[in-house]
């Protein structure tokens, strides 16, 4: 099955980046556990929290892959020997991911009450101009070749046939 791309004007140089990266996101199911807020705390700064209850800080890892935060948790608990009633709290493992824009930096990550939090920097990229050199290609330049030709005329190729026979 052939896909429409949003960049393929011929405007839009090097954007198959973006592309992937909303590939990405919408390969990733919608799954709603464990439930999080992204929020503001600064001007350029993020807080992602994840609530995490039942989870240890060792059961818990923060990583980024390529332009990833993967936020993985794992019971190391045997809960084989509890005799539930009734089980409310889920503890199943998980694995939570956030894509990232490019340049944004993961500050660190703490566990606070149950609640995972983890702090992003979005640095503010200061412009850059450049000025590109205009080169000349004069030297290089080829001198081109012109090849004369004559047309005759067809009545005198005709005559010079029959001179010839």
């Amino acid at each position: 099955m052939s896909r429409i791309s949003m960049f393929n004007s011929p405007l839009l140089l090097g954007f198959d980046q973006i592309e992937r990266v909303l590939d990405q996101v919408s390969k990733t199911k919608a799954e709603g556990y464990p439930p999080y807020n992204i929020e503001q705390i600064g001007e350029n700064k993020l807080r992602i929290t994840v609530a995490v209850a039942g989870f240890a800080e060792e059961d818990l890892s923060v990583t980024t892959e390529d332009n990833q935060l993967i936020i993985r948790g794992k019971h190391t608990d045997d809960d084989s020997e509890r005799v539930y009633i009734h089980r409310g709290i889920a503890s199943r493992q998980f694995q939570r991911s956030f894509v990232l824009a490019e340049g944004i930096e993961v500050v660190g990550a703490h566990l606070d009450n149950g609640l995972l939090h983890v702090d992003l920097n979005r640095p503010v990229p200061e412009p850059v101009v450049r000025e590109i050199a205009i080169g000349s290609n004069k030297k290089k330049a080829v001198p081109s070749k012109t090849i004369d030709m004559k047309v005759e005329d067809e009545d005198s190729v005709a005559d010079q046939k029959d001179g010839e026979a």
